[in-house]
């Protein structure tokens, strides 16, 4: 077969065998390019992106890398060192180095992908279809093109069931060329953006950015658009009472709240190959709430406690995004809300969107199809705000690739106006160095036609955004069956205490509750209150932090308390109540109970007589020390049966209460 052979030495063609070892194509490639290094060569099925080194793909034959007759391959590389030998062959070079051997595995075949893009790999993801009345005239078991499953991407599916974006893994299925499994694996379909220079540059003509700079390593211009596909296409909330009681401290005191979303991915069936982040829990961490804003703390000192935590749940749970309020009461009605983000202003602000690119770049997804090893983020932000009739909605958005390539490379920064980006000046001193390429954007203009308009100085933010549809179950079933318990970081409004957990669980009489194996006649309504008290995120995380359950305990903990079947079944709490941490729980609430009192005191009698009757008393015993006096100073002293005020004028009513003596 023909390969075509395209470097900076110029085009190049040659015959190979298909069966023929990789080693073969560079040692053409180092006949062409005598100065090459071999170590640092690279090829690639395309001029920037997805580049391969040419040593790791030793061992294989060309065929099975997916080369065919007539196919261009980019080579790239860095020239030889000027002190090495002039007089060494290209095959001794090569013999001199240290090869890669084939055992090795390169970054994207060692990633651990989550459980979501596992399901969806062994899918096909086809969209059937039933036979077509009108047109199909085969037999029940055939199939034409009427009645034949559509691809996961087909365009015409998807704008007759007004589903915007292409799913990632329908995505993949789009731009993966259809060949060998193993050519697949061998050439990543996606390439992550970098709007960074290349430093050093790979031609090594000149000192690195920003003392020179050159087009092989300044990043291309910028052209902003739509983003075909989403990470996330939906986000479900499991249950209203997750949402109800991360309102609440905004309902109590008017200042706005952030907190981190916990739950999990899951197939999502709506969208062809979906995927929607379900949310079992919300943690708040640290923070100054304001009307109009709030001040966090990053990175939040718990994250990697609260992220293990999460991991040790029956189904292991992970931050899938975070979910913030931005709400404000209107004037003329205190119920209803201000309407602020809609289309005439913006649906998130261009502070809003870089911090999420922020998030999203540091909470990278796992992918196989990426030569990293990973590829853009499933992270989701969420935003409480007010809807067109005053009501409070929730609103999902994530932001695209090309925002998170130009947030790593300090291109962008948020404005005035909150519906605009500004574009950073270049800037090439030493300490701050910066290159901006040109940024364009596309428009409709007022005839309809389709203009390109430079993003410098400014641009839309809704060119950096992703929409996420949002809902909640029809028939809820959360992972957690209570949201009652304090909830952490509101100092003042909601203060987590050791007491009163221990005083719930003595209330419960979680002490004398044994495993299923002793459980006692009539004990079993004890039981399930408790298994349901304890299935509380918010508790366990508090529970955590109390030094009172090992590592292992809390994982204990976290799977008993989120097992699908807790309520059901009474034996699901044997591992935990044999646990050492649950033993020295019980300890501290039986010794923590309040004791009962032998006899009654004159302080716990007056508390069951009726004021009036005390009222009495107190306007008795002042009429009778009167008619008692002895004539002294103290004889026209009379105190208030109300306010025990002692009274010396000779009035009717009291001084300090008014009410009659």
């Amino acid at each position: 077969m023909l390969l075509r052979i395209r470097s900076k030495d110029g085009n190049f063609r040659f015959e190979f065998q298909p069966t023929e070892d990789i080693t073969e194509l560079l040692n053409k490639i180092l006949e062409t390019s005598p100065d090459a290094d071999p170590q640092t060569i690279t090829v690639s099925n395309q001029p920037r992106g997805n580049e391969v080194a040419i040593l790791t793909l030793k061992g294989r034959t060309l065929k099975s890398i997916g080369l065919n007759h007539g196919d261009l391959i980019f080579v790239n590389y860095q020239a030889k060192a000027a002190s090495s030998s002039a007089t060494e062959t290209p095959m001794q070079s090569v013999q001199t180095i240290h090869q890669p051997s084939s055992s090795e595995k390169r970054p994207w075949e060692t990633v651990q992908e989550d459980s979501v893009d596992v399901y969806w790999r062994s899918h096909d993801g086809k969209i059937p279809r039933g036979r077509d009345a009108q047109f199909c005239k085969h037999g029940a078991r055939g199939m034409c093109d009427y009645c034949m499953p559509l691809e996961p991407y087909d365009a015409a599916y998807h704008k007759e069931h007004a589903i915007k974006h292409l799913s990632y893994h329908a995505y993949l299925q789009k731009i993966t060329p259809k060949t060998t499994p193993s050519a697949a694996s061998s050439l990543p379909s996606l390439s992550p953006l970098s709007y960074k220079v290349k430093t050093p540059c790979p031609t090594g003509a000149h000192l690195p950015w920003p003392s020179g700079i050159c087009t092989y390593c300044q990043p291309s211009a910028i052209t902003l658009q739509s983003q075909p596909f989403r990470m996330v296409d939906h986000l479900e909330i499991a249950s209203m009472d997750i949402v109800d009681r991360f309102l609440q401290a905004w309902r109590r005191t008017g200042l706005q709240r952030f907190g981190w979303m916990i739950g999990r991915y899951e197939p999502y069936e709506k969208v062809p190959m979906g995927i929607k982040a379900v949310v079992e829990a919300i943690y708040e961490p640290p923070q100054e709430g304001e009307l109009d804003g709030l001040t966090l703390g990053l990175p939040w000192e718990e994250e990697n406690r609260i992220k293990e935590l999460s991991a040790s749940a029956t189904t292991p749970l992970t931050v899938v995004g975070y979910i913030f309020t931005d709400l404000d009461p209107t004037e003329e009605d205190r119920t209803k809300n201000v309407y602020k983000r809609h289309p005439g202003s913006f649906y998130l602000s261009s502070l809003e969107a870089i911090f999420a690119a922020t998030m999203q770049n540091s909470n990278q997804t796992p992918s196989k199809s990426s030569p990293t090893g990973r590829f853009s983020s499933r992270l989701v932000t969420a935003v409480l705000t007010g809807t067109e009739d005053g009501q409070v909605d929730v609103s999902a958005y994530q932001v695209s690739a090309q925002a998170e390539a130009m947030v790593d490379a300090d291109m962008i920064e948020a404005s005035v106006d909150p519906g605009v980006v500004r574009v950073k000046e270049e800037d090439r001193s030493q300490e701050t160095a910066r290159y901006v390429p040109d940024v364009f954007f596309s428009y409709k203009n007022e005839y309809g036609l389709e203009v390109k308009k430079s993003a410098k100085p400014a641009f839309p933010v809704e060119y950096l955004l992703v929409n996420v549809t949002h809902g909640f179950p029809q028939n809820p079933s959360p992972m957690f069956q209570s949201t009652q318990f304090k909830i952490e970081n509101r100092p003042g409004l909601e203060d987590q205490r050791i007491d009163h957990v221990l005083s719930t669980l003595h209330s419960l009489g979680a002490p004398d509750i044994s495993d299923s194996k002793h459980l006692q006649p009539g004990r079993a309504h004890k039981t399930f209150e408790l298994a349901k008290w304890l299935s509380d995120w918010h508790l366990v995380a508090f529970l955590g932090t109390t030094q009172l359950f090992s590592p292992e305990d809390m994982k204990i903990l976290m799977r008993t308390v989120t097992s699908s079947t807790l309520l059901e079944d009474v034996s699901q709490l044997d591992p935990l109540l044999s646990t050492e941490g649950w033993h020295t729980l019980m300890t501290f609430t039986r010794e923590s109970a309040p004791q009962p009192n032998a006899t009654s005191t004159p302080a716990a009698m007056d508390e069951d007589i009726p004021q009036e009757v005390l009222d009495q008393i107190a306007a008795a015993e002042a009429a009778s020390g009167e008619s008692g006096g002895t004539g002294s100073g103290h004889a026209s002293t009379r105190t208030c049966p109300h306010c025990t005020f002692e009274n010396d004028h000779g009035g009717t009513d009291c001084e300090v209460c008014g009410l009659p003596l």
